[in-house]
């Protein structure tokens, strides 16, 4: 069976990109600090945006959906699942505010990582929650023509409980002793995670909340207030492609997990700047007006409403609304299309 061995990765000579993503990363999470401390009340506001776009896109990812106004009842606890994709969306939700109130308290073993999964399907009756996998899985491709490859092979059923107690102790190791940068071990984790797949169901899902229950453990708390799983559900085809570059050789220990290191660090910085500019509009009090003109200025191309409210999450919908329709009126933003097909754009 493959070994996991952080030694190996510790001695590598990493290149100037990936060191100059990590040097970046630490530099936004310092400023993040301190805009924390100047508004902490607006800024609390982001982190309710976030769990809705995190909740609604990592179950995309799986194409497990529902309506916008049903993923903000389900995410706030206003209403109760309707259906099976509301019920997988509800455990989601469960697990992220575990981890968001918790995460200082949930070690990483693999007790723990089954736990949490278990409660991702603590809405369904899902005999194989809680439990790593019975049968072998598979990670396939379905292209245009509907044809399927299988694209890797993770390990059997058999190995799997090994494995991720391997991959739980490597890890706490290394970062217990200081051994290796952190925003190196976690896509390295999450790489040997999904390489295992060790569950029947819900292995995407499960290695996005444990992206971000890493990071938190290591002081890195963007995704708290910008969520990890939208940028990564913009460009998933990214993310797939950098998984299968470093999946290739990994059953013999020969794999290169760069690009879904760099993969991972590049998303996480793009949430940082994200998180940069959102704090520019609350930073200073301004008018509702001002505060979606300046939201529009930083938009490029076209928009939508939705677009504006997340980044002024100070703003009521009505007052985005009227915003908007203010700015349309004085020849700012032209307007196209129909109901949720409308968007905006600089004139």
């Amino acid at each position: 069976m493959r070994t996991f061995n952080y030694a190996l990765i510790k001695d590598q000579k990493w290149d100037s990109e990936l060191l100059g993503y990590i040097a970046a990363i630490y530099k936004e999470a310092g400023k993040q600090e301190m805009y924390l401390k100047q508004r902490p009340e607006e800024l609390e506001k982001l982190v309710e945006i976030a769990k809705i776009q995190s909740t609604e896109a990592s179950n995309a990812i799986e194409g497990i959906v529902t309506t916008s106004t049903r993923i903000r009842q389900l995410v706030e606890n206003k209403t109760t699942p309707r259906n099976c994709d509301e019920q997988e969306i509800a455990g989601y939700r469960d697990v992220l505010g575990i981890i968001h109130e918790s995460f200082d308290a949930i070690p990483i073993t693999q007790n723990y990582i089954l736990q949490l999964h278990k409660i991702l399907y603590n809405h369904m009756n899902n005999p194989a929650a809680g439990r790593t996998k019975t049968v072998q899985n598979y990670i396939s491709a379905t292209y245009p023509d509907g044809h399927t490859e299988t694209l890797f092979t993770p390990l059997s059923p058999f190995e799997t409980p090994e494995a991720l107690d391997s991959i739980c102790d490597e890890y706490n190791r290394v970062i217990g002793n200081m051994e290796l940068e952190p925003l190196i071990a976690i896509p390295v984790f999450i790489h040997d995670f999904l390489c295992i797949h060790p569950f029947n169901d819900g292995n995407g899902r499960m290695s996005r909340l444990l992206t971000t229950l890493l990071l938190y453990r290591s002081g890195f708390h963007v995704g708290k207030y910008i969520s990890l799983e939208a940028k990564i559900a913009q460009h998933k085809y990214l993310y797939y492609d950098a998984l299968a570059a470093s999946q290739i050789g990994w059953h013999e220990g020969t794999d290169d997990p760069v690009p879904f290191i760099k993969y991972l660090l590049s998303t996480i910085l793009a949430a940082y700047r994200d998180f940069e500019d959102r704090f520019a509009l609350v930073e200073t009090k301004r008018s509702a007006m001002e505060t979606v003109r300046l939201a529009a200025q930083n938009k490029i191309g076209r928009f939508t409403k939705q677009d504006i409210r997340e980044l002024c999450p100070s703003l009521s919908l009505s007052s985005v609304e009227g915003s908007l329709r203010k700015l349309v009126e004085d020849g700012e933003l032209k307007r196209e299309g129909k109901g949720k097909g409308t968007f905006y754009f600089k004139t």
